[in-house]
This record gives structure tokens, sequence and C-alpha cells, in this order.
């Protein structure tokens, strides 16, 4: 027996369906919160690293107007290697945007699905499915995202979808905008 339902009646109300739309919706919120607060920090870190590099682009305009010293040579040799790596902070934050793309068009599919699933008339209709299925595969601006989505319709396994995509990246130049 299940924890909570010894010698109860049933619940008459009590729908599989209604119980897959709720954990549909609990996975979207989830999502949802999750973007959010990440949204937040990345836009803080990125406002910081810009100001950053500005800081740092003006320490290295004034150190080269400065007379031949030793610390001139300190200066110099330590701003480019900090550019650098505000640099690589940047190229990571881009990486989360794009991470934040992906969750975004899953939080928007899981919804789509879970407002199909709830109603019985869009539920037990192919047409309804293939219509779901052309709108989440036509929201993807990611090339391995679109890959993924044809291997899984296709009766690949994720792990063969995964790797598909993995290998379609190698082959892919990355846009990737450095300051």
């Amino acid at each position: 027996m299940v924890d909570g339902f010894e010698g109860k009646k049933p619940d008459l109300d009590w729908s599989q369906v209604r119980e897959t739309v709720s954990m549909l919706n609990l996975a979207v919120a989830q999502l949802e919160k999750t973007m959010s607060d990440g949204h937040e920090s990345v836009d803080t870190l990125t406002e910081t690293f810009a100001s950053l590099i500005g800081g740092i682009q003006a320490i290295g305009m004034a150190a080269d107007n400065l007379p031949e010293t030793p610390e001139k040579q300190t200066i110099q040799a330590n701003v480019e290697p900090a550019k650098e790596k505000i640099n690589n902070a940047i190229i990571a934050f881009q990486f989360y945007d794009k991470l934040s793309q992906r969750l975004a068009h899953v939080s928007n599919s899981l919804a789509e699905l879970g407002k199909l699933v709830e109603t019985p008339t869009r539920l037990y209709n192919p047409y309804e499915w293939h219509g779901l299925q052309a709108m989440i595969k036509s929201k993807y601006t990611i090339e391995q995202d679109r890959i993924m989505f044809d291997a899984i319709l296709n009766g690949a396994t994720v792990a063969e979808a995964l790797a598909l995509a993995k290998e379609k990246g190698r082959d892919e130049p990355t846009d990737i905008e450095l300051f």
C-alpha cells in the first residue's frame, strides 16, 4: 500500500494526467526560478568585468605615458594578462547565455507539453503532438539542439543524441566576442 492511503477510500477525482501536469508545472517553475537567480548574478558580474576592462585599459594607457622605470615595466607586464583573464571570464558568461537559452527552451517546451496533456481533445490528437514538436523545433537557435531533437524523434537514445550533438559541436566555430 502507498503511504497515507491505507484504509482510505480512493480519490475518484485523481488523475495521472493532472499529476503529470502538476509535475511539469513544478519543473517549469524550478527552471524559471533558476534562470532568474542566475541572470541577476551574471548581470552583476558582467557589469563588474566590463568596468574592470575599462580600468585596466586606463591603467595601461597611463603606464604608456610614464618614464621608463621598473614599475612601468611591471604595470605593462601585468595589463595584458589581466585583460586576457577578464576576456576568458566574459567568454564563460557567453557560454552561460547559451545555457540560459537552452533552459528557456526547455521551460517553454515543458509548459506547452503541460497544456497539451491537460486538454483531452489535444492529448489524443496526433496532429497536436506534431504541431507541438514543430513549434519546439522552430524555436531552436542552436544547431546542436536541432540535431538532438531530430535524433530523439528518430528513436535515438539520450546518449546517442548527446554524442551526435557533441560531434557536431566540434565542427562548428564558436561565436565568441572578445572586448
